[in-house]
């Protein structure tokens, strides 16, 4: 089995926090498991490149992505975790990460571009993914920040052979935030196989919006916390699809069962 892991982030590149030790030891621990595994986050600007030995890998960059009609060089690097015997693959571009901040500012306030950075991170992982030839059964998203993931794969990606059987787990964290993306952002996040039927949620984008969207395409779903707002866990009823509750003892082999029952 091949599991890509798509997340906001990761220990030691950036603090530690529920979501990036989760995503430091998830990886290293499915793949102790027997799978095989490929790792993606964003290179924010925050992350000492030199220290953490990142480097690009000039086969994979140099495509552009167009977003709002202008064209945005992708760029990959890549670093290894020696003592899990992982790789872990940057998504970078010079305008949308290389500013020290993570997804807010110094007033805990939304970055503008969030929007624009989100899809750009969501197309960049795939894109990198495609052309690195490898077919992930399961395709794992952590956080809001990887919302478009689950739409892309099922939608804009569902004739490519190595997205076409791929199943999508979505972990939602309570990582709740106020206000809102711009009123461009369902515009934005359309790319071809993706129609404005498909992002009519979006219309109002926030924490919510995002999730439900992630929710209507994603297979399975794990919670990471408690007290979840009231329309996620309406959606999550009403997908009638398999959900199961993050425990901190345990995780790495629930998920490994997780990911064998989502493929049956």
């Amino acid at each position: 089995m091949r599991v890509l892991f798509i997340t906001q982030e990761i220990t030691p590149y950036l603090p530690e926090s529920e979501m990036s030790v989760i995503c430091r030891n998830l990886p290293q621990g499915i793949q102790e498991e027997g799978k095989e595994i490929r790792t993606f986050m964003p290179r924010f600007g925050c992350i000492n490149e030199r220290r953490n030995q990142l480097h690009e890998v000039i086969r994979l960059s140099g495509m552009n992505l167009i977003i709002s009609e202008s064209d945005h060089p992708l760029i990959i690097k890549v670093a290894s975790i020696q003592s899990a015997r992982m790789q872990v693959y940057f998504i970078d571009n010079e305008e949308y990460f290389s500013r020290r901040h993570i997804l807010y500012d110094d007033n805990n306030e939304l970055l503008p571009d969030n929007d624009e950075r989100a899809v750009f991170f969501a197309r960049g992982v795939l894109e990198t993914v495609r052309k690195l030839r490898w077919v992930p059964n399961i395709v794992h998203c952590h956080g809001w920040f990887t919302g478009l993931v689950p739409l892309y794969v099922k939608k804009a990606f569902r004739e490519d052979p190595l997205f076409s059987r791929s199943k999508v787990v979505y972990s939602i964290y309570n990582e709740i935030f106020d206000g809102l993306f711009s009123q461009n952002f369902k515009t934005k996040a359309l790319i071809d196989g993706v129609s404005k039927k498909d992002v009519v949620s979006l219309v109002d984008a926030n924490y919510v919006s995002i999730n439900k969207l992630a929710i209507n395409y994603s297979d399975g779903f794990v919670l990471v916390g408690s007290d979840f707002h009231s329309e996620i866990i309406e959606s999550l009823n009403l997908s009638k699809k398999p959900v199961i509750q993050h425990h901190p003892d345990s995780y790495i082999k629930d998920y490994s069962a997780f990911y064998d029952k989502i493929l049956k």
